[in-house]
C-alpha cells in the first residue's frame, strides 16, 4: 500500500480544511515546496497535491506553488483541483505531474476522462468525493444525486489508473478513515482505490490494509502535520505483511 502525504494549496500556502470548508482552513506552511521536500526526506514515495482554489474556480489557481514543488522534489506527484479540460490535463502532465485527478470533470464530462485515460495510460485518476454516499462537485460546494459506487463503476473499463475516494464528512476531522465505505467501493470495481479523509493514526493504515487488496493507498493530511501520525510508522504499517501471508 502506498501512503500519500497531502499538500492542499490555498492562496499559495499549504493548508488543511475541515470537511472541505474553505473558511475553516489551518495554515501549516507558507512554503509548500519546503513541505514537499520534507515529505520526500521522510521517505514517502508519492505526493498528493490539491489546488483548492482551482477546485472552486474550475481552473488551476496555484500554478506558481505547484511549479515550485515540481522543481524541488523527485518523487512523483498526483495533482487534482480545477482540471476540467484536455488543455489543463496536458499542461500539467507536460510540466512534470505524474498523474492528474479528475473529480468534477468525471461527472460533468465523463468522455474527457475516458479519452484522456486512453491518451495517457496510467496518468489519469478519478477523484470521487462523497458525502453520505453521494458525490459532491465543484470543490465539494455542490451536492449531486449520483451514487459514489455507480460513478466508480462507470469508469470500470476506461483504463483509469486509480480512484481516490474521499469521505467529506471525515476529511480534516481526525475521526478515523471510513474503512467500510472504502472497502465496499474497492470491492465493486477492479480499479485500485486510494482512501482519503479522516486518518487519525497508524491504526487506520493497518485497517485499510486488512480490508482488502483493492485498496491500493491512503492519503494522509492533517494527522501528519499535527504529529498524530509519524512518517516512518505510517510507511512501516503500509508495508507490513497481512497476517496469514
Amino acid at each position: 500500500m502506498i501512503v500519500f502525504p497531502a499538500i492542499d494549496l490555498k492562496d499559495g500556502r499549504c493548508v488543511r480544511l475541515r470537511q472541505g470548508d474553505m473558511h475553516r482552513a489551518t495554515v501549516f506552511n507558507d512554503e509548500p515546496a519546503a513541505q514537499a521536500q520534507s515529505f520526500e526526506r521522510a521517505g514517502f514515495e508519492w505526493l498528493h497535491l490539491v489546488d483548492l482554489n482551482g477546485a472552486f474556480e474550475g481552473r488551476s489557481a496555484n500554478a506558481p506553488a505547484i511549479r515550485a514543488i515540481l522543481s524541488k522534489i523527485n518523487i512523483p506527484v498526483q495533482l487534482g483541483g480545477g482540471l476540467r479540460d484536455r488543455a489543463g490535463i496536458e499542461f500539467w502532465l507536460m510540466a512534470g505531474v505524474a498523474r492528474v485527478i479528475l473529480g468534477t470533470a468525471a461527472v460533468r464530462n465523463p468522455e474527457l476522462v475516458k479519452q484522456s485515460a486512453k491518451a495517457y495510460p496510467g496518468k489519469i485518476a478519478v477523484g470521487i468525493d462523497a458525502r453520505e454516499g453521494k458525490v459532491a462537485l465543484e470543490g465539494w460546494a455542490e451536492a449531486s444525486s449520483l451514487n459514489a459506487t455507480d460513478l466508480a463503476k462507470s469508469f470500470e473499463d476506461a483504463g483509469v489508473a486509480a480512484i481516490i475516494f474521499t469521505d467529506i464528512a471525515r476529511d480534516g476531522m481526525l475521526q478515523g478513515v471510513n474503512v467500510q465505505a472504502t472497502a465496499t467501493l474497492a470491492r465493486s470495481v477492479s480499479v485500485p482505490v486510494i482512501a482519503s479523509g479522516g486518518v487519525n493514526g497508524v491504526g487506520d493504515v493497518r485497517k485499510l490494509r486488512e480490508a482488502g487488496a483493492g485498496i491500493a493507498g491512503v492519503v494522509i493530511g492533517r494527522a501528519l502535520y499535527d504529529g498524530r501520525v509519524e512518517a516512518g510508522a505510517a510507511l512501516k504499517a503500509a508495508a507490513e505483511k497481512l497476517s496469514g501471508n
